[in-house]
């Protein structure tokens, strides 16, 4: 595995979904769907891999490099950006008693969504031991490329403050900030224009 994005296939689910929960372990939205440290790791992983494999692999454009992966929906797929319901019973089991919150913001990023034509990015990450060697960027850089040709807008939600700077240097502008249900995080709705 290099360091350029390579198409995620099926055969990645367990690397990928490994890498992905090590890269969200202290995210402040998966520390509030996943609020017991001891088991966090496996949750995240089991919550990766049914993403990944029930919705972003079948209907997204999936890639990673050795340490990083980011699944992106494009314009076509609009009504997968969110787990639809066979993925949310799926991620009843990692979620245990967090999945009805779970559920409650999914539906409010579903009543959400922007109406414009756009590619979504649902999912990047790198393993914390890779952070800060770029393989994150070469992602992103890939995906934005992408919408650039289609001359569509980027959206993404981040719940990390700290990586606000980090999109704002790719091009991306905060529209609002919402807070989850139940006392959850605060997430940042973010939008990149087309060749920004």
């Amino acid at each position: 595995m290099t360091n350029a994005p390579q198409p995620a296939t099926l055969d990645d689910a367990s690397s990928v979904s490994r890498l992905l929960a090590l890269a969200f372990a202290d995210d402040p939205m998966m520390c509030w769907f996943f609020p017991d440290p001891a088991t966090r790791q496996a949750g995240l992983g089991g919550y990766f891999t049914t993403l990944f494999t029930r919705q972003y692999v079948r209907h997204g454009v999936c890639e990673r490099t050795a340490d990083a992966a980011a699944f992106w929906v494009p314009p076509q797929a609009q009504d997968k950006a969110v787990p639809d319901e066979e993925t949310l019973r799926e991620l009843v089991e990692p979620l245990g008693d967090r999945a009805e919150p779970f559920r409650q913001s999914v539906e409010a990023a579903a009543a959400n969504a922007p109406q414009e034509p756009h590619w979504y990015l649902a999912v990047i990450g790198a393993d914390p031991v890779a952070q800060g060697r770029g393989q994150g960027s070469v992602l992103l850089r890939s995906g934005l490329a992408k919408a650039d040709a289609q001359g569509l807008p980027v959206y993404l939600e981040s719940s990390k403050e700290e990586n606000l700077a980090i999109y704002g240097h790719f091009g991306f502008e905060v529209l609002e900030e919402v807070r989850l249900p139940e006392d959850g995080p605060a997430l940042w709705v973010m939008r990149r224009g087309a060749g920004a």
